[in-house]
């Protein structure tokens, strides 16, 4: 497309002397070609339909509120900086996070945009090009946009700050923010725009397609192991928040139905109502979350709704089932969209709560266990340790697999994809922030009671009181009956040893608000609501990701010999037979993980971080392939550099998870002390009071160990293969050829569609033509 606009005469000199300046030129073209008043409709050449606005311009307002933000932002990173020992207040990290994500979304993002992404809104987009009314269909932003962040906001951004708290705030906040920006929305991002390219295709059938038969291969075992490692860890998370609540059970088994109405009534009784159709469905959330607590409150309520895991996990199997083979719109999209609402309401009520108490900062910048490696809550140094233990929030290979699964398929327009992709994803690290926020802001001796396991904590309040006062940790010591009161004030018989990240999240979260609505009585009600978000946090990723996990499936099956008819989305009996698959395998390791004697979370979690950023380097490694094969070498850095820094960090932590010899830190080291246990006949040894737990930790860290390896190798077989693939472009195009890439050929758009969550005054008066 010609260019439309031109610089501002002021500007013009400037530009020209910045014009090998890439980045500072992209800066000054931004806003130079904002500053017209002319707009352009972009419309189908043969019909003549409005299918886009190809530019928009920001007002002076705008303008100043952006300068405003900055001017925030930095105020809040100088307070962090200059503080020198001194208790920090939690305001200054929300400053800090919150201006620099809207300056990266104004300015990064749209760096992305211009320069590698190239959005085009006359071009269609497989939603509108493949619609069918199950998989591919077109749907309103706002929606897709609850949907996707939904999927994609699991356990990571609640868990994972949480336990990394212990090395301090100062590196958990770095992370979150940088490595959200540069690493974590331009995975999501790019991969989006990559599938949106070639008929939203999966994560793994995209790289078979683009790096070649040796990389596909070991891309798509990769994908589907890994895919099936994380689902189960996240119906684990969910199964372990729900297990004997009748309140929680109640009032999420209550979404499925409100989902269902809200799908209907979208498509068929009130059409493109959206925000009529929001405000029934969030009344409809907060009935079902009042109306538990009066369910959990009767003997039927009680009866019915009180589950044991393993009927729960058997529920869950059941309800990934029905989510993945159900069409899009009915179940999947309405639940995950008002699940958002909750998501986000609730995040924001935190940091409304966290403005008005403004709590200070009982954890350091850094802690001792950051600076002599370990702690009570997780082993390991600072790195690589706490770059994989935060793994959603700053950069996680789960999004990629929503990036390339169900949101390229529901896309309505290419320009929304920033604000899905890049957005959807700085608003998980916010989410991150606050769980972070709540977990610093407690005190000390409480969070270590808190996270640290029984084997330390004794599981008493006597026994937990006596050494968590030995830990030396500054302020006052804590006693045993400070520990009961805390129990007794959320409503639960004890807070030690309450391990996972939920719990600590919950508890932070109720002191919080508790001081804000200043009724001490309502704390134990702000403890199980909390529960209940995250529980629902979690669940809206484990339904999404075994829809991905199902189009993986047909797609890995489709590659075999004589089954290419799996490659068909409207054969019915490939998603049947690919939706079986999937829930069975990641079904059968969730059943092992709530059958285990010492809980599945032990063997499960510890891969979740490092198998989930492996996943990124793979999405990551597919990204460069693409830029490289479009000639874009200017701007391989973009992905380059976080795909190197990826690499770094998973790597290194693969390497000590194998070969250490701590066995608080090396899988092999527990393993071979544990078989040495079991082989000399004893009955407790360790964190095993049994001799049936001592097998159970010999086999779970064999697991461990073997999967470890297979997943580093895997991924060393498609970076290797991506190299391989980006030389023989370079080669292609020296030669003055153009590479071979499986991106699918234009086709003309028929519909409009506004690029963002707002509609622009000119969007508004296209759509009114």
């Amino acid at each position: 497309m010609e260019d439309l606009y031109s610089f501002p005469p002021s500007l013009y000199l400037l530009w020209q002397y910045c014009e090998k300046v890439k980045p500072l030129t992209f800066l000054l073209e931004m806003w130079g070609r904002e500053g017209r008043k002319a707009v352009t409709i972009l419309r189908n050449e043969a019909t003549g339909k409005p299918v886009g606005v190809a530019e928009q311009r920001p007002s002076g307002a705008s303008k100043v509120v952006m300068a405003v933000i900055a001017l925030i932002a930095a105020a809040g990173w100088a307070a962090i900086a200059l503080n020198r020992g001194e208790p920090i207040n939690s305001v200054w990290l929300v400053a800090a996070a919150v201006g620099s994500y809207f300056i990266a979304y104004t300015f990064y993002s749209r760096l992305i945009a211009y320069k590698v992404v190239r959005p085009r809104d006359d071009r269609a987009t497989p939603a509108e090009q493949h619609a069918d009314g199950k998989d591919f269909v077109p749907t309103d932003r706002r929606v897709l946009f609850g949907h996707h962040f939904a999927a994609i906001a699991g356990a990571g951004p609640l868990v994972g700050p949480v336990m990394a708290a212990q090395m301090g705030y100062l590196p958990s906040t770095l992370w979150i923010v940088l490595g959200v920006i540069f690493a974590g929305a331009v995975q999501d991002y790019l991969v989006l725009w990559v599938s949106t390219r070639r008929r939203g295709r999966s994560l793994g059938q995209m790289v078979r397609d683009e790096m070649g038969r040796v990389g596909g291969v070991a891309g798509i075992v990769a994908v589907i192991a890994i895919m099936v490692i994380i689902i189960a860890v996240l119906a684990l998370i969910v199964v372990n928040a729900l297990a004997h609540s009748p309140w929680a059970v109640f009032s999420i088994a209550m979404t499925i139905p409100i989902a269902l109405f809200m799908g209907v009534y979208m498509r068929y009784l009130r059409p493109g109502r959206i925000v009529e159709v929001s405000a029934i469905g969030v009344v409809l959330l907060l009935a079902a979350i009042i109306a538990g607590g009066w369910v959990a409150e009767t003997s039927w309520g009680e009866q019915w709704f009180t589950l044991s895991p393993t009927v729960l996990a058997w529920c869950l199997i059941a309800y990934g089932v029905v989510a993945a083979l159900l069409p899009v719109w009915l179940l999947l999209a309405p639940r995950d969209y008002l699940s958002t609402f909750m998501k986000i309401g609730v995040i924001a009520l935190l940091a409304v709560g966290i403005i008005i108490v403004r709590p200070e900062v009982q954890m350091p910048a850094i802690t001792q266990c950051a600076r002599e490696g370990g702690g009570p809550v997780f082993s390991g140094s600072l790195f690589p340790f706490l770059f994989i233990t935060i793994a959603c929030g700053a950069l996680s290979g789960f999004h990629a697999l929503i990036s390339s699964g169900t949101t390229p398929k529901l896309v309505e327009k290419e320009s929304q994809m920033r604000m899905i992709g890049y957005g959807g994803m700085l608003m998980e690290s916010f989410v991150a922030v606050m769980a972070l926020i709540a977990a610093v802001v407690i005190d000390r001796h409480m969070y270590f009671v808190m996270n640290a396991p029984a084997t330390l904590t004794g599981g008493t309040a006597e026994s937990a009181a006596t050494w968590v006062n030995s830990l030396g940790l500054p302020g006052n010591d804590l006693s045993a009956q400070q520990l009961s009161d805390a129990a007794a004030a959320v409503g639960e018989e004890t807070v030690i040893s309450r391990t996972g990240g939920a719990p600590t999240l919950a508890y932070g979260m109720s002191e919080i608000l508790t001081d804000v609505f200043g009724n001490a009585s309502l704390q134990a009600f702000w403890y199980h609501f909390a529960i209940m978000f995250e529980a629902l946090f979690i669940l809206t990723t484990v339904d999404a990701g075994t829809r991905v996990a199902r189009f993986m499936m047909t797609d890995t099956l489709a590659a075999i010999p004589g089954m290419q008819r799996f490659r068909d989305p409207s054969w019915k009996p490939g998603s049947w037979i690919a939706t079986f698959l999937v829930c069975g395998l990641w079904g059968s390791i969730l059943i092992m993980g709530v059958s285990d004697p010492l809980g599945g979370i032990n063997v499960l979690f510890p891969l979740f971080g490092i198998a989930n950023q492996l996943l990124a380097a793979i999405a990551l490694s597919l990204v460069l392939v693409v830029v490289i094969k479009k000639g874009l070498y200017r701007w391989a850095w973009i992905p380059g550099l976080p795909l190197a820094w990826d690499l770094v960090v998973t790597m290194t932590a693969s390497y000590h998870k194998i070969f250490s010899s701590d066995p608080t830190i090396g899988y092999w080291a527990q393993h071979s002390r544990f078989r040495d246990a079991a082989n000399q006949g004893l009955d407790s040894f360790g964190s095993a009071s049994s001799p049936e737990a001592i097998d159970a930790v010999v086999r779970n860290t064999a697991v461990q160990g073997v999967l470890s390896i297979v997943f580093a190798v895997l991924v060393i077989v498609v970076i290797a293969s991506a190299l391989v693939a980006c030389i023989k472009a370079i080669r292609v195009r020296a030669a003055g050829g153009e590479p071979e890439t499986s991106e699918e050929a234009f086709a003309p758009s028929n519909i409009f569609a506004p690029s963002g969550l707002v509609a622009t005054a000119q969007e508004k008066e296209v759509m009114r033509q």
